[in-house]
């Protein structure tokens, strides 16, 4: 159903050459056709069909800030079911697009050296991923974090309407004293003072960030400060499994000693 939007998307990631300050990157405009992209913006659900972050997971302690941003998972159909049958439909083969496995295999093949090194010691690695359409409100922000170990690639699409939010992009940081960063919880959130801001991505119409998670892939968003902000983002995640994240933390452990 989306096969021209497939192609247009492997494209462009597949040609937009590798940044690699401070950590590997890419920025990518255009990254959907612009008449796909003009019916994917009249496909966004509603602000009361979405769940926020803050209530998706109540267990999870570490969520319960995150009341401002409202997420959809695409590949749960559960959560698809309660939409009007066109819009529906249209939101699950966008969501394939994603979860059937080629877009995984294109950014595994685009950061394949950086995977590489990561992976070098395990002989076998298995992967999954996750597809969700987020929306943030007024006062969201993320303080600079590298993401979880699990995480190998994470790409953010951005799905604005116009220029008026061009600002709130991803932002990329570093760290003004390595020794304030905590060395038994890496990918803790840090307050973004304790941080210089290298660069914002900018969030306008069609235009995606992508980026491979290091020890060093600082990244977080400045606070939104819009009386009426909707910062539509489509978040895809590539992680390794839990069994592959034990084997090669036991692998490096193991060449760490030797």
């Amino acid at each position: 159903m989306f096969l021209d939007a497939e192609l247009h998307l492997a494209y462009k990631i597949a040609n937009t050459p590798i940044l690699n300050f401070p950590f590997p990157h890419i920025y990518v405009e255009n990254i959907f056709p612009a008449d796909f992209y003009s019916k994917l913006l009249k496909n966004f659900p509603e602000l009361k069909d979405l769940k926020s972050l803050a209530d998706s997971d109540k267990a999870n302690w570490g969520l319960a800030g995150y009341k401002d941003r409202f997420i959809l998972n695409l590949g749960k159909k559960e959560e698809l079911s309660m939409f009007e049958k066109n819009k529906q439909e249209f939101l699950k083969e966008f969501g394939e697009i994603f979860i059937k496995g080629e877009f995984g295999k294109l950014l595994k093949s685009k950061f394949k050296r950086f995977l590489d090194m990561r992976f070098q010691y395990l002989e076998n690695v298995s992967f999954h991923d996750e597809v969700r359409l987020i929306l943030d409100k007024k006062n969201y922000s993320l303080g600079p974090h590298t993401d979880k170990p699990s995480k190998v690639i994470s790409i953010l699409f951005y799905l604005p309407k116009d220029l008026t939010q061009k600002e709130t992009g991803t932002s990329i940081y570093m760290p003004k004293d390595l020794n304030l960063l905590d060395k038994k919880l890496p990918h803790k959130h840090y307050p973004h003072e304790h941080f210089h801001k290298v660069i914002t991505m900018p969030y306008v119409p069609n235009s995606a960030f992508c980026f491979v998670k290091t020890n060093n892939s600082f990244h977080g968003v400045e606070k939104l400060e819009m009386e009426n902000t909707d910062r539509w983002t489509l978040q895809y995640n590539l992680y390794v499994t839990d069994e592959s994240l034990e084997e090669e933390i036991v692998a490096k452990n193991k060449h760490l000693k030797n």
